[in-house]
């Protein structure tokens, strides 16, 4: 049986793995090239991309559309608010999932059930978006900061997913936890963090990203002072598909074309550049929850 099990592993072996390496190299395709498309768009004249010349390279180099972007009042600004509330707001998240999601995952508590059944239901179910903004207003949140950070600190799915986490844990840390004199709070300091770094990992990146790409409740929320980035851009994306739908098919609308491909690129390009700093917990918490066995 381990011999025929062997044979079927060593002769599948080789074309399985070119099998992958294909569908892998596909799947790199489909995310690259669109995203080459773009940033050659955002780097090419206004003439080049009238003309159809842009492919994935630039054509005729060229900086304007960031110098329209970079122009534009208050975006510096509207770059640090976002920031702000990114850091913020994922920092404050992550803490307040963690407290609720550990008593959470102790089903011997009495109530937990009824908890978890309440998560879910609000997951599903909410009031609409007249009853959050008459709460926030009564909350005298609007028209600051708070207003984008606080309404979403815990994300039901998220905390679904740390609740689960913790149950996963071996409960024979705690207990010997205790046994040594620790008491709640320090279990969950000294244990359960660090071997849960991988979902506090991805679950910090989600909200990252939440935060990062919000522009909606900042219109709702907030005033043109506190107004995220992604907010300032969609309004220079408005502004210049106004322009070149005003210009017809001239060089109006070539240069909205590579403000649009400036916006996409200056709104993801350092939320993707957050992964690699985070690639390494990821690594380490799997090293850790394989270690512990």
């Amino acid at each position: 049986m381990n011999r025929r099990r062997a044979f079927k592993i060593r002769d599948r072996g080789p074309i399985f793995t070119a099998v992958v390496y294909i569908v892998m190299f596909i799947v790199l395709l489909a995310c690259t090239l669109p995203f080459l498309y773009i940033i050659a768009m955002s780097f090419s004249s206004s003439d080049a991309i009238l003309k159809g010349k842009v492919s994935l390279f630039p054509v005729d180099f060229s900086v304007e559309a960031y110098r329209q972007i970079f122009a534009y009042p208050h975006f510096f600004r509207a770059y640090k608010n976002t920031i702000l509330y990114t850091v913020c707001g994922t920092a404050i998240s992550l803490v307040l999932m963690v407290l609720f999601a550990y008593p959470l995952s102790k089903t011997r508590l009495k109530g937990q059930k009824f908890v978890m059944k309440l998560v879910v239901f609000s997951m599903f179910f909410s009031g609409g978006m007249i009853p959050n903004y008459l709460l926030i207003s009564s909350l005298g949140l609007t028209g600051t900061v708070f207003a984008m950070i606080l309404p979403f600190a815990i994300n039901q799915f998220n905390l679904i997913i740390l609740v689960n986490f913790f149950k996963s844990i071996p409960e024979e840390l705690e207990e010997a936890a205790r046994i040594d004199g620790l008491n709640y709070f320090g279990i969950l300091i000294q244990i359960l963090l660090p071997l849960s770094t991988a979902a506090l990992a991805t679950i910090g990146l989600y909200t990252a990203v939440f935060f990062w790409n919000d522009w909606f409740y900042g219109l709702i929320y907030l005033n043109s002072e506190l107004f995220p980035v992604m907010l300032l851009l969609r309004n220079i994306v408005n502004g210049t598909t106004m322009v070149g739908e005003a210009g017809g098919v001239g060089d109006k609308a070539s240069v909205a074309i590579a403000v649009k491909s400036a916006v996409i690129l200056t709104s993801t390009l350092p939320i993707i550049l957050l992964y690699p700093f985070l690639q390494k917990y990821f690594v380490k918490g799997m090293l850790v929850g394989a270690v512990k066995g």
